[in-house]
C-alpha cells in the first residue's frame, strides 16, 4: 500500500516534473532539426546588420545622428524584438502537435495538464537564450557595448528572458486556438509587428506622432527595451511623463508577470476543452 503525499506538493511536484520532460523531448526534437535553430539565427542577425548600416547615420538619438549611438541604442530593441518573435515558433510548435495528435497521446498519460503546454514554453525559452547569446557576439562586432557592468548587464537579459516566456504564453494559447501550423506562425506575427514598431525599439517614441506616443510608452514590449538600454547604459533614455518609462525595470517585470498569470491560465484552460 503506497501513501499519497498531500494533493498540494505532490500535484505541485508532479507537475514540474512532468514539464520538465516534456521539455527534455521538445529540445531533443530542436537538437534533431538543427535548420529550425539556424534559421532562428539568421533573421535577428539579419536585423542587427540591416538596421544598423541602412539607418545607422540617419535616426536622431538624443539629437544626435551619430552611427555609433544609433548602433548602441538599436541592440535593446532588437534583442526584446528577437524574444518576443519566439512566440510564432511556440504556436506553431503546439499547432503541429495538435495536428498530428500528439496532444492526445499525452492526454492518455499520468501527467499533469498543463505540463504540455509549460515544457513547450520552457524548451522554447531555452532556444531563446541560445539566440539572444548569438545576437550579443554580433552586437559586438557591429559596435554595441555594454556600459554598467555585469550584473546590470545580466539582469537586463533576465528581463528579455522573462518577456519572451511570457509572449510563448501568448503564442501556446494561439497555436490551441487555429487548425494549421501555418496558420499559428500567420497568427503569431500579425499582432507581433505593430506590438514591436509601434513602440521605442527603432526609433525614439518623442518621435512618433502626438496621439501614437502614449501607445508606445505604455507598450509592454517599450518598457522592456527601456529597461535594457537603462541597464546596459545605452543612448536614447529619453525622459518621458509616462510611468512605464520613467520605471522601466519594474514596469517590465510587472508586465511580464501580469501577461504570464493571464496568458497561462487562458491556454491552459483552453488546452482542456480542446483536447477533452
Amino acid at each position: 500500500m503506497t501513501t499519497k503525499a498531500p494533493k498540494g506538493v505532490g500535484g505541485v511536484v508532479q507537475s514540474a516534473r512532468d514539464s520538465l520532460v516534456v521539455a527534455k523531448r521538445n529540445l531533443l526534437r530542436m537538437m534533431r532539426i538543427p535548420e529550425v535553430v539556424i534559421f532562428g539565427l539568421v533573421q535577428p542577425i539579419m536585423f542587427v546588420v540591416l538596421f544598423s548600416y541602412v539607418f545607422g547615420g540617419s535616426v536622431s538619438v538624443g539629437g544626435s545622428l551619430s552611427a555609433s549611438d544609433y548602433r548602441e541604442f538599436l541592440m535593446g530593441g532588437i534583442f526584446a524584438q528577437t524574444v518576443t518573435f519566439a512566440t510564432a515558433g511556440a504556436g506553431a510548435g503546439i499547432a503541429d502537435d495538435m495536428n498530428k495528435g500528439l496532444i492526445d497521446r499525452f492526454r492518455s498519460l499520468p501527467m499533469a495538464r498543463g505540463a504540455v503546454l509549460t515544457g513547450r514554453t520552457l524548451a522554447d525559452s531555452v532556444q531563446t537564450a541560445l539566440t539572444v547569446v548569438v545576437l550579443a557576439v554580433v552586437g559586438l562586432l557591429v559596435g554595441w557595448r555594454v556600459h554598467n557592468g555585469i550584473p546590470k548587464m545580466l539582469g537586463a537579459f533576465a528581463l528579455l528572458l522573462l518577456l519572451g516566456y511570457a509572449f510563448s504564453w501568448i503564442g501556446a494559447l494561439i497555436g490551441l486556438s487555429v487548425r494549421t501550423p501555418e496558420a499559428a506562425t500567420s497568427g503569431g506575427l500579425v499582432w507581433l509587428f505593430p506590438v514591436t514598431f509601434v513602440s521605442n525599439a527603432f526609433v525614439d517614441s518623442s518621435n512618433l506622432p502626438g496621439w501614437l506616443q502614449p501607445v508606445a510608452d505604455w507598450n509592454p514590449f517599450s518598457a522592456t527595451v527601456q529597461a535594457c538600454r537603462v541597464l546596459f547604459g545605452n543612448p536614447g533614455v529619453s525622459p518621458s511623463g509616462a510611468w512605464p518609462m520613467e520605471h522601466p525595470v519594474w514596469a517590465s517585470l510587472a508586465w511580464s508577470v501580469v501577461i504570464i498569470v493571464v496568458f497561462r491560465t487562458w491556454a491552459v484552460s483552453k488546452y482542456r476543452s480542446a483536447t477533452a
